[in-house]
């Protein structure tokens, strides 16, 4: 199978191969030249033979061009930080208009999906980030929102308005320039942040018409479940394809995900143990040992979140090699 048949048959149950396998970090050494970047991912790709993209622009990269201000380190590990939050108050809401998709860091971020398309050449899936709406609010401003959105629900959903506005405009460019689909990280998944009125209200709304809209002409979409006590029973019947979270590190596992969902799972590896910090043997048993809680049948694996920026090669050679049926039958 080559990989977008595999992916393909991974995301419909069925048998394929081998479980697909893919790893992400962002590289903050380049990220702010998208084709730099893009040449670094497909690089990253070729050298492993993973089967997926996940393109990697720095994580506020939604944010900028409203006026949050950011300090870049420039470094290989240095990920960007928010040096001041564009909104201090309730009122600063209604600061927030739609912006133009191929407008500054949205723009550079279209061509990171411009020119990675033109190196995989419809060989290799690739995914563009995306994050909800709520969490680019969350960017924005902190945790303020989750004040904001009781004391001035009006406001809010105003801004929150024009940030999906936005993102349903950058997903369509997206998919003019050919990606696979969206990974759509949610950041506000956690049921302690608010109430279930409050998410159904300011997140789940705003999410499902982001999603509906990257569903048009894409077949790769990744819900990815950010937090410790995640919503998984209202996340899981998201339209997406696949679901990705700290499966290491939270509930459910893979295993018990089997019985709550009929979607493809990603995960397996915990970004923040073996794959980070341990040797390669630890990683391959990571590996084995998630294929033998969810089966090789809608199943793919990746880290629970965005792996360390210096996570070693070694330990991605090693959860590539682990994947190999032969290697699988020999543990």
């Amino acid at each position: 199978m080559n990989k977008i048949e595999r992916v393909k048959g991974a995301l419909a149950l069925q048998e394929v191969d081998r479980v697909p396998i893919s790893v992400w970090m962002h590289f903050p050494s380049v990220d702010q030249d998208p084709r730099t970047l893009a040449e670094l991912q497909v690089t990253e790709q070729q050298t492993y033979d993973l089967d997926f993209i996940k393109l990697m622009p720095f994580g506020l990269y939604s944010v900028q061009d409203w006026g949050c201000q950011i300090k870049f380190f420039c470094t290989e590990t240095g990920t960007p930080v928010v040096h001041k939050f564009a909104i201090d108050s309730a009122e600063e809401w209604n600061t927030i208009k739609p912006l133009p998709p191929y407008f500054g860091n949205w723009g550079k971020q279209l061509l990171l999906a411009k020119y990675v398309g033109e190196l995989v050449q419809d060989e290799v899936p690739f995914i563009q980030t995306l994050f909800s709406p709520l969490t680019t609010a969350r960017k924005l401003a902190g945790n303020r929102i989750f004040e904001d959105m009781k004391t001035h629900p009006d406001i809010f959903h105003k801004a929150l308005a024009a940030i999906t506005e936005t993102t349903i405009n950058f997903v369509r460019e997206n998919i003019k320039l050919g990606v696979s689909g969206f990974f759509f990280a949610t950041q506000c998944a956690d049921k302690e942040l608010m109430s279930d009125d409050e998410f159904k209200a300011f997140a789940e709304y705003y999410d499902r018409l982001v999603l509906n809209e990257a569903n048009q002409g894409t077949w790769f979409n990744i819900l990815h479940m950010h937090g410790d006590n995640i919503r998984i029973d209202e996340l899981s019947n998201y339209p997406v394809q696949a679901l990705n979270w700290h499966d290491r590190r939270v509930y459910p596992s893979l295993k018990e995900a089997r019985s709550l969902t009929d979607k493809c799972l990603i995960g397996g590896m915990d970004e923040e143990g073996a794959l980070s910090t341990g040797c390669a043997d630890d990683v391959v048993l990571e590996v084995v040992n998630a294929i033998r809680q969810a089966g090789s049948k809608g199943l793919m694996l990746g880290p629970g979140c965005v792996a360390h920026p210096d996570t070693l090669a070694e330990n991605i050679a090693a959860a590539r090699k682990a994947v190999e049926p032969d290697f699988i039958s020999q543990q």
